[in-house]
């Protein structure tokens, strides 16, 4: 469990680090936030994304557990969104990835290793959710219909660096360092650059003190850290997996919402309230949940 709380001790770390260059003035307006967002969205993430994607085993692309992360993650996104349909396509693609798509990465990675004690689930997942899922919620946040939603999805950029190092993989080719480096480089501003501009919106705000988005807050927060969990054990059981799939599946499920998802709020200027106030509510509740979950597996 220490590998666990080592990585939400990161994670807080530079989050506060945004906070105090918000409180130093250092960043002192949105638009010099919400900066960091678009070059995290237009540059470093699909670089992260591409190196992650492009150097992964695609023999553990499909996997018993990603069947299972995609039911409970329809599942809770459908509840969402029949709870809150009248918040229009912006409003239901940000709750519905507010309460379903997960930290699969910086909390996710050490979750596995640590707690699991099988880091093979993560890329699958990762490649989950940014070739299928993302494209649906950015469609969505932009106000598209579904269709519409799927094409506009696949065009932004993070996802076409995903499905270019899905290719990359799959033909088995090695880019030259020349090539490979800078994108690796690039990449590893992503997560900083987001969890910064995370930490700078807080500075000012309350947690949840817009009472007209708190329904929807509490109601995407409470799906992801209890429902999704619960979705997650259900279908595993009921699909007849072994006690360490069982285990490995309702761990990932109550995983934090991304810091992805208030990336792409604050990068379309779209429920950014919802996102920030889930991202800050999960990050934080969603260890104590691990633990019971843990305990209850006798783990």
């Amino acid at each position: 469990m220490l590998g666990v709380i080592t990585g939400f001790a990161i994670i807080l770390a530079v989050i506060a680090v945004g906070w105090l260059l918000a409180r130093t003035k250092i960043i002192r307006t949105d638009m010099e936030r919400l900066m960091f967002n678009r070059v995290a969205f237009y540059a470093a993430t699909p670089a992260l994304l591409f190196d992650a994607v492009s150097t992964a085993d695609p023999e553990n692309f499909l996997t018993p557990v990603t069947l299972v992360i995609t039911v409970a993650t329809v599942a809770v996104s459908v509840i969402y969104g029949a709870i809150f349909f009248r918040q229009g396509a912006g409003g239901i693609g940000i709750g519905s990835a507010s309460a379903s798509y997960f930290n699969s990465v910086n909390i996710g990675l050490p979750v596995s290793i640590y707690v699991i004690g099988d880091a093979t689930h993560v890329v699958p997942i990762m490649l989950l959710q940014m070739m299928v899922f993302t494209p649906i919620y950015l469609g969505l946040i932009g106000g598209q219909s579904i269709l519409g939603s799927i094409k506009a999805g696949l065009l932004n950029p993070v996802v076409a660096a995903s499905i270019a190092g899905f290719v990359v993989a799959i033909m088995g080719w090695q880019l030259p360092d020349p090539v490979a480096e800078p994108i690796a480089l690039l990449g590893g501003a992503s997560i900083p650059m987001v969890l910064m501009s995370f930490g700078a919106s807080i500075f000012g705000s309350t947690v949840l003190s817009d009472k007209e988005m708190r329904p929807a807050v509490l109601t995407a927060s409470a799906l992801k850290l209890f429902a999704m969990p619960l979705a997650g054990f259900l279908t595993a059981t009921l699909l007849g997996m072994d006690e360490n799939l069982v285990y490995a599946c309702t761990i990932l499920c109550a995983l934090p919402t991304a810091q992805n998802v208030y990336n792409y709020a604050a990068t379309y200027e779209t429920g950014q309230t919802i996102a920030r106030d889930t991202v800050f509510i999960t990050t934080f509740a969603s260890l104590p949940v691990m633990l019971i979950i843990a305990m209850l597996f006798g783990r």
